[in-house]
């Protein structure tokens, strides 16, 4: 769950660099430093691919399935699986 919030954060971060690195209006109102539009643009990119990625892939919590025990024809149980 914190790896996913993290990802969303770091996702929002790179997409206001981003547009910050577009508009120069924004970027002043923001007071990001003179660091050039192109630095800016790739490190925005690259914060946004990582908070995608951490949102997407690594997000999930644990999934338990419950798989059926059989004794002939009858389920006597379940069994969870990781």
């Amino acid at each position: 769950m914190v790896k996913k919030t993290l990802g969303y954060i770091l996702a929002i971060i790179g997409i206001v660099g981003l547009v910050a690195s577009i508009v120069p209006q924004i970027k002043t109102a923001l007071a990001i430093p003179d660091i050039g539009d192109t630095n800016l643009m790739i490190a925005s990119i690259l914060l946004v691919a990582v908070g995608i990625f951490l949102a997407l892939k690594m997000g999930g919590g644990k999934k338990v399935l419950e798989v059926p025990i059989y004794h002939g024809k009858n389920i006597v149980g379940y069994r969870r699986t990781k």
